[in-house]
């Protein structure tokens, strides 16, 4: 997930986040639903009653750790060199609408976002993953084991994969872990 300050930025990439918050909140409401999703398919599989369900969830806290990338321009293309690159900041090159796929950034004096002439840089990896911690005050789901746990966030990884934006997903892995 990207945000921007820019106005001329949101006119290109329709979606994009206009602050680092709101960044963070869409990422850690879509873990946040997806985890749901699946501890409500766990919840009727065993037969609990819907209220049950909802008073289990409504005690389940989820914190996620992420770090959105600051976009201060935008290339929807790099083919035909682009020009005006803000000097010492993050200028992103997007594909495909709306997937950052690298970033431009000032090599000498140069002034083009062209491969044959800037340092078309990986996202930094700090960008690229998400973080954080299921926490409950349900006593049954307290105690359930590690391996129950693995269970949800592998099922809620294999949703995001498949969902709207399963390809940002495609190389996603959870580990639990105990605190």
């Amino acid at each position: 997930m990207v945000y921007t300050k820019k106005p001329e930025v949101f006119a290109q990439v329709a979606g994009i986040s206009t602050s680092k918050r709101q960044a963070q909140t869409f990422v850690e409401q879509l873990v946040m639903d997806t985890v749901i999703v699946v501890l409500e398919s766990q919840g009727r599989s065993a037969l609990l009653p819907e209220e049950v369900i909802s008073a289990i969830l409504r005690q389940l806290t989820v914190n996620v750790i992420y770090e959105p990338l600051p976009c201060q321009k935008v290339f929807l293309s790099i083919a035909a060199g682009n020009r005006d690159i803000d000097d010492n900041k993050e200028n992103c090159i997007i594909a495909g609408g709306n997937t950052v796929t690298g970033i431009c950034r000032k090599s000498g004096i140069v002034m083009v976002c062209a491969p044959a002439m800037m340092t078309i840089a990986a996202i930094p990896p700090q960008h690229l993953s998400i973080s954080g911690t299921l926490s409950t005050t349900n006593i049954i789901m307290a105690n359930w084991s590690r391996q129950m746990w693995q269970n949800v966030v592998n099922r809620a990884v294999r949703m995001l994969t498949s969902g709207s934006f399963g390809r940002h997903f495609a190389t996603a892995s959870a580990t639990v872990s105990w605190n």
